[in-house]
């Protein structure tokens, strides 16, 4: 197993190399850009995902839709990731990660717009969309998105299910001595009842759980964040210098430092928001909107939620308890984070993973049984609902160390086609942008 482990590691570094971090990065710049700095549009969009009208086809509401995305992209990545970019890239990952945020909007604003463009209504009514749509119909190369669909089945498990599951069983675990077997058990069985009604019963109940997660765990932040308020100054500075300067946790030259804070910044920034990834637009598509513009803008919302907001709480509470050079890793530099707060950082911390887990593995079970029904049809669509439920036990209670590197190798190989996609694809997203967005 250590063997397999480092071989992953080895690919997960050759993966998430400087071309795709250039691609990535260059591809949110690029859009920002080319779409004449969408960011400027955040107030109306945060405006518009608060409204539950129904506009046009489709299956949910545009607010669904969003908190359904935000299901899948709030979870372990908002605070285990955020310390694992902390540990492996020091404090200046956390300005990495946030910078992806910003200039993700545009990228998440773009696939969103494209996916509601090209997206089918199947033979049975249901509305299907997403980058492989967008790559068959837009591109006409179907065969990339096949490789997409393939991808996306697949990493849904990684990043959407045996990540979410294995960092809530073993903090249950360690925290108040459960059973990984019974926490397992209890999350397989709490997602069967919910994803086996299909993104209809999916978005109903991310309705109700997500805005109050995400409140719940930025305000539980903000309160520990004030109670060390003397530390605040210098935690802002140390990331801001750490970005440039290569102050990195683990000792080595300045250069080093510098490129690993950039590669995990940004590839956990992916990892937490999405923006490139190409799975936010296949809910996205099932939105009820009037154009592609207006869900588009709703969709970029999730971003700066995610990552801008939510992530940037938890990169200052993490740097600010100052254990990042203590050598701890991930989940337990997270709770060694968090308790130097009595009672309510190991409360707010609890809290977090447990409903930001859970959501995640709601919403990525979409994403992957859409996949898998683009490459098998929609009798594939039960069986992997069913693979999923027995995913997330196994997840709960395997010894899974690998588990972290094999989502971020798919992550990664989902990110190239859609990127591609969206480069190629740029004036038509900038044309249908310059046709709706004067709308009301």
């Amino acid at each position: 197993m250590e063997n397999f482990n480092a071989l992953l590691e080895r690919a997960g570094a050759l993966v998430w190399g400087a071309p795709l971090i250039i691609l990535l990065f260059g591809t949110h710049l690029y859009l920002t850009f080319r779409l004449g700095l969408i960011q400027r549009y955040l107030p109306r969009a945060i405006r518009l995902s608060f409204s539950r009208e129904k506009e046009g086809a489709g299956e949910i509401s545009q607010f669904g839709a969003l908190v359904t995305a935000l299901a899948a992209t709030i979870g372990t990545g908002n605070i285990v990731g955020v310390a694992t970019a902390v540990a492996a890239g020091g404090p200046g990952a956390v300005l990495w990660m946030w910078l992806t945020g910003v200039f993700g909007i545009a990228t998440k604003y773009a696939e969103a717009l494209l996916s509601v463009k090209y997206r089918v209504t199947l033979p049975s009514g249901e509305i299907a969309g997403g980058p492989m749509y967008v790559l068959e119909r837009g591109l006409n190369a179907k065969w990339l998105g096949v490789i997409f669909a393939f991808f996306t089945a697949i990493a849904a498990f990684g990043i959407g299910n045996m990540v979410q599951a294995n960092s809530i069983s073993h903090m249950l675990r360690d925290t108040f001595g459960v059973s990984t077997w019974l926490s397992g058990a209890v999350l397989a069985g709490l997602t069967a009842f919910v994803i086996l009604g299909g993104i209809k019963s999916i978005a109903r109940f991310c309705e109700r759980l997500v805005p109050f997660m995400a409140v719940v765990y930025v305000l539980g932040c903000l309160v520990i964040l004030a109670l060390n308020y003397e530390k605040l100054p210098g935690t802002i500075s140390l990331i801001l210098s750490s970005a440039f300067s290569g102050h990195a946790a683990v000792g080595g030259f300045m250069g080093a430092g510098v490129k690993e804070a950039m590669r995990y910044g940004i590839a956990r920034g992916l990892f937490s928001n999405e923006s490139g990834l190409g799975s936010a637009p296949i809910v996205a598509a099932a939105a009820q909107t009037r154009n592609p513009v207006r869900q588009a803008l709703v969709s970029s919302t999730g971003t700066f939620w995610d990552t801008v907001v939510v992530c940037l709480v938890t990169g200052l509470v993490v740097v600010s308890a100052g254990d990042w050079q203590s050598g701890l890793k991930g989940a337990a530099l997270t709770k060694s984070a968090f308790s130097h707060v009595p009672y309510i950082g190991p409360w707010v911390l609890s809290f977090g993973l447990l409903t930001f887990v859970f959501s995640t593995i709601l919403g990525w079970e979409y994403y992957g049984e859409k996949a898998a029904e683009y490459l098998l049809g929609p009798g594939a669509v039960k069986p992997y609902r069913f693979l999923w439920i027995g995913a997330v036990m196994t997840g709960s209670v395997a010894a899974l160390p690998a588990v972290w590197n094999f989502a971020d190798i798919f992550n990664g190989l989902m990110a190239v086609p859609n990127l591609v996609s969206l480069l190629l694809l740029a004036p038509v997203a900038a044309a249908e942008t310059a046709k709706y967005i004067d709308e009301p």
